[in-house]
């Protein structure tokens, strides 16, 4: 009898201890950490392939086994996750942006603007052929249609890659970005008019989130220029400090409700062209940025489920060969126009084809203002970004291998010289 007593008492321990124990936050951080080096490292070691694409497998694990963000709404610490890092991604992205180009070469401007409408324009009539309403339509555009600047700079970086494929690769998706964030701002002015009839908030949200957007990246470029005037980049405190100031700037905008993409990008652009000098980072701002950079991409690998992607297989992939084939078209019939070769317009073709990160936070953007509209676009963008999850920087790679810029022997060096 003694010993049935002592083995419910055992029974009775580890009941009201909680038993068996059930894993928080923290472990699925650091498995998720653990899981995505492995496989970042191992694809990169064993076929040469950006390590992004082995964060991405291990967040497509999550998801496989029901971990994911099946409904692609980014809250909490997930959202600040990915806010953060493609603050720094699209920082860097920025200080690479020469303005003084687009002056000497308009055709590169032209082209832009002609590449993005023809993508933005193919979405629409793809999206509308599936009966989706037209002001749905014009969002699902700007959402699917803006470039996977995350992955573009992340890839040209690890790869050293240099040139003029990689320098209008990271123009055009710069000037994309831009492009598809105010034109979802202009269409969630337009719904508050069509759906509330409320022409002032239709009117100033856009002018609002634009010029505060201006405002906040200005007063950041302002500041990190100070650090960099008077600070050594190669000291971790000084690369914290600068760290901490991008995520100063990131809460500001959250705060006051402005674009979080266009805050960090813009602030890259505005320091890059305020001095003769480029910028040259630590990568990823040290190792916490690192750290941040490959969250992102687990994130966005777990950003979808078995069920949402047999619902929006079809319509995603009519809409990712609109666009491959709008930007195909563009850059390489533009290309002698711009002043590059055919074989490296086809090339640039590629390496703008992914989407990724900046697709999923316009989506969650859109999902916070116009809940019931956004829920129809949901499936088709989660099943977008599955399919691109791995895919995707496996094209650019290809790209600037095309271009003759890729340079895996030295991959995770400093970018290299900007064009004049």
């Amino acid at each position: 009898m003694s010993e049935i007593s002592g083995i419910g008492d055992i029974s009775t321990y580890f009941h009201e201890g909680g038993w068996p124990p059930r894993p928080g936050l923290l472990f699925w951080l650091a498995l998720t950490l653990v899981g995505g080096a492995l496989l970042g490292g191992a694809v990169h070691r064993l076929w040469g392939l950006p390590r992004i694409v082995g964060y991405g497998a291990a967040g497509m694990l999550l998801a496989g086994l029901g971990l994911g963000l099946t409904d692609g709404q980014l809250q909490g610490t997930d959202r600040l996750i990915v806010d953060l890092a493609l603050a720094l991604l699209l920082f860097e992205l920025g200080s690479r942006v020469k303005l003084r180009w687009l002056k000497v070469n308009p055709a590169l401007l032209l082209t832009s603007a002609a590449e993005s409408l023809l993508t933005f324009g193919s979405i629409f009539a793809v999206l509308r052929w599936f009966d989706l309403a037209p002001d749905l339509a014009v969002a699902g555009a700007a959402v699917m249609g803006v470039a996977a600047a995350a992955v573009i700079g992340r890839v040209a970086t690890e790869f050293k890659s240099a040139g003029q494929v990689t320098e209008r690769m990271i123009v055009l998706s710069a000037l994309n970005t831009l492009y598809a964030v105010l034109l979802l701002k202009l269409v969630i002015g337009w719904l508050h008019v069509d759906q509330r009839s409320d022409w002032v908030q239709g009117i100033a949200q856009p002018i609002y989130t634009f010029g505060g957007s201006v405002i906040v990246a200005l007063l950041l470029s302002t500041t990190v220029g100070w650090v960099l005037r008077r600070f050594d980049l190669k000291d971790e405190n000084s690369v914290l400090l600068l760290l901490g100031l991008v995520l100063l700037a990131l809460t500001v905008a959250r705060m006051f409700e402005l674009s979080t993409l266009l805050v960090p990008l813009l602030a890259g652009v505005l320091l890059r062209n305020a001095s003769e000098r480029p910028c040259i980072w630590p990568r990823h701002f040290g190792t916490a940025g690192g750290v941040l950079v490959l969250m992102l991409f687990v994130i966005v690998g777990a950003a979808w489920s078995w069920q949402g992607l047999l619902a929006g297989a079809g319509v995603a992939g009519a809409v990712l060969l609109a666009r491959a084939l709008s930007k195909m078209l563009v850059l390489t019939g533009m290309a002698r126009v711009s002043g590059i070769r055919v074989r490296q317009g086809l090339a640039l073709g590629l390496t703008l084809t992914p989407i990724s990160a900046t697709s999923l936070v316009l989506l969650a953007d859109f999902q916070l203002s116009h809940p019931v509209l956004a829920a129809q676009l949901t499936p088709f963008v989660l099943a977008a970004l599955a399919m691109m999850a791995l895919l995707g920087p496996v094209l650019v790679q290809g790209g600037l291998r095309l271009a003759g810029e890729h340079h895996p022997a030295v991959s995770g060096a400093a970018p290299a010289r900007e064009p004049a």
